[in-house]
């Protein structure tokens, strides 16, 4: 079978070989059934001429999705950044596809691929909206949550169901020893100051954006159905953010990461309360600037070290040990007594 003249014209331009197909049925003049063969027209396989570039924003439309792929992962706006990147390239092929090709498939590939782009792009500009956090908070998630990489909407969600903020006026009582019961609540100091006590004698201050009862709270997490050990007054016009600690123990459990914030947070409290003792004249901008040197012992157990003090005959002698300790200041570091050489019981 020989070629056309039309095919061998073109030196551009190649063919497969001819198909042949066999169909049944009967061949002209043949007197009977047979195969008949059909002879397919050849099929091109590569180009004559090379069309002409496409308009600018066919070109831009592909470099706006570049761009969006070789965008760092290291970024912090990662994925807001490449989903903006591809919704761009959809509006310019969009755009290309409408006005300059009339080619209906490819407008309507890429109206479908910027919608599902832009629900991702407003989900995650959701996601990053600014948290209000309430006024009287940001103190005490500035200084305390803010560090530790806890996120305001982490916050909020930490503060904003089963907590509630509570006030005191100077003198009232915050627990009463061998009275109030240190299962029901975890707080933190918002303003004012307060002031612990053990039989009527003094033994430290609590000071804004500290809390109030970490001690119990640690040492009795195994414990329930005990009582405060010590005596904790406002000697301010007082407010407080107060957790109901079974809600609080739950929502901890749920969450390793804020378990693990409280746990440090209230374990350098617990150290700050312990230099506290050893130092009853500790003033306010002291403590404050002890709270942003890390915890040196997490796991002591405050409870012990209060009920040390009442399970010892000689509690009185040991008060007015202190009280000479802390005030003979820091030239006698060595004869001031700590409780840790009392034994616990």
């Amino acid at each position: 079978m020989s070629a056309s003249p039309e095919m061998t014209s073109s030196l551009f331009y190649t063919t497969l070989a001819p198909l042949r197909s066999a169909v049944p049925g009967s061949v002209p003049g043949a007197g009977g059934g047979g195969l008949v063969m059909t002879t397919m027209e050849p099929n091109g396989t590569s180009c004559e001429e090379w069309e002409e570039a496409h308009h600018l924003l066919f070109h831009l439309g592909n470099l706006s999705l570049l761009l969006g792929l070789v965008i760092p992962t290291t970024l912090n706006l990662h994925m807001i950044l490449l989903r903006l990147m591809l919704m761009t390239g959809s509006c310019l092929f969009i755009t290309w596809a409408t006005l300059y090709r009339c080619n209906l498939d490819v407008m309507v590939w890429n109206v479908v691929f910027l919608l599902v782009n832009f629900m991702h792009f407003f989900y995650l500009v959701y996601k990053r909206r600014p948290i209000k956090i309430d006024r009287e908070l940001k103190s005490v998630y500035k200084r305390m949550f803010e560090p530790l990489h806890v996120r305001e909407v982490l916050f909020q969600r930490l503060t904003g169901q089963f907590c509630t903020i509570q006030s005191l006026k100077k003198g009232q009582v915050y627990a009463a020893e061998d009275k109030t019961s240190v299962d029901e609540r975890l707080s933190i100091l918002l303003k004012g100051k307060m002031k612990v006590s053990y039989r009527g004698h003094f033994l430290h201050n609590i000071y804004t954006n500290a809390f109030i009862d970490s001690p119990e709270f640690r040492s009795t997490q195994m414990n329930r159905g005990e009582k405060f050990q010590v005596t904790i007054m406002a000697e301010e016009n007082c407010k407080f953010l107060c957790w109901s600690r079974e809600r609080l123990t739950y929502f901890l459990e749920s969450d390793s990461f804020l378990n693990e914030v409280f746990r440090y947070l209230i374990g350098k409290d617990i150290t700050n309360k312990l230099y506290s003792l050893n130092d009853p004249t500790l003033t306010d901008k002291a403590a404050k600037k002890m709270e942003r040197q890390p915890s040196l012992c997490s796991q002591v157990s405050m409870m012990q070290m209060r009920n040390s003090m009442g399970s010892t005959s000689d509690t009185d002698d040991i008060l007015n040990q202190i009280h000479r300790g802390g005030s003979s200041g820091s030239s006698h570091p060595v004869n001031q007594p700590t409780l840790s050489d009392h034994t616990l019981p």
